[in-house]
């Protein structure tokens, strides 16, 4: 059984850049392992922030309200230098990072009463979508997107998987799937169901949907996820918290080996884990954001954390 770090050997909570604006609340965060640039989305108005290698600032990439956006959720950026940008409310948008062109946007059909909420992308290339309210995962698989684009850039997510017969009973109207992501081989995808603490194993091969044995904890509130070289990362947003979990070589076990709590955290929706550090976005949602009234801090903050 591995143990839990050592209160002597604890993660190192700092700022590493801010986002310029006093009504940010930052949700999505995504690494260009090209460049090393990281883009952050705001969840307020849907601007697209970069923050280039050691700057202490980002900046403006994409302007609020850009082709219709009211919201930044979810963010990836794929090999091809593309920038994936979830609007909760109504689909997806991609984007050229050189250019900043608008390739495609994939829109949600059916029921209003959605959350897109994050992203996943496998190595060929195909994109995932969770909603929280439906809890459907959707996808967009890379020939979708060529067609898109050499057709005018529209096209319709597409439901592939609905967890709801797999997923413990909720009160009505509780969110639900979480952080996704696909492993690197792109045999199956993980995604969080932020009520019941569960995580969920989609075989991309043969379609079963099934329940990851977690061994030392459950994932309450987990929020965005990030998976590396077989760890698996997690925000628990309202908690403060972060946890890392080992997976078992085939994803169907997880034994948590890290947790650490700390409240300059300040609502962590998502994280990315790179070279040297975990970036964690501060949402401040409990400050006047979408969970709670009050005032947030200026400014709004990316955090680097250490030793995690």
């Amino acid at each position: 059984m591995r143990r839990e770090a050592p209160a002597a050997s604890l993660p190192r909570v700092e700022t590493a850049f801010t986002l310029p604006g006093d009504r940010v609340y930052p949700e999505g965060i995504a690494l260009d392992e090209r460049t090393g640039d990281i883009y952050v989305g705001s969840f307020a108005d849907g601007t697209v922030y970069r923050a280039t290698p050691g700057a202490p600032s980002a900046e403006v990439f994409l302007p609020a309200g850009a082709d219709g956006r009211r919201t930044a959720n979810g963010l990836r950026v794929d090999a091809h230098g593309r920038l994936w940008v979830i609007d909760s409310t109504t689909g997806v948008t991609v984007y050229d990072l050189d250019s900043r062109t608008l390739l495609a946007r994939f829109d949600a059909t059916g029921p209003a009463d959605r959350f897109l909420n994050d992203i996943a992308l496998t190595p060929e290339g195909t994109a995932y979508l969770t909603d929280s309210r439906r809890a459907i995962v959707y996808r967009i698989t890379a020939d979708a997107l060529t067609e898109a684009m050499s057709t005018g850039g529209h096209g319709e997510l597409t439901e592939t998987f609905d967890l709801n017969p797999s997923l413990e009973p909720h009160d009505p109207g509780s969110y639900t799937l979480n952080g996704i992501v696909a492993d690197p081989t792109g045999s199956y995808l993980l995604t969080v169901d932020s009520t019941g603490g569960d995580l969920y194993r989609i075989d991309l091969t043969t379609t079963t949907i099934s329940k990851v044995a977690l061994e030392g904890g459950d994932l309450a509130l987990g929020d965005g996820l990030d998976l590396d070289a077989g760890t698996l990362r997690v925000a628990h947003n309202t908690e403060n918290t972060l946890s890392r979990w080992v997976l078992s070589p085939d994803g169907t076990t997880a034994t948590r080996t890290g947790r650490h709590h700390d409240d300059t955290l300040a609502t962590p929706t998502t994280l990315v884990h790179g070279p040297e550090t975990t970036l964690v976005v501060a949402s401040q949602f409990d400050n006047g954001g979408p969970l709670g009234p009050g005032v947030p801090t200026s400014p709004f903050r990316v955090s680097a954390v250490s030793g995690f």
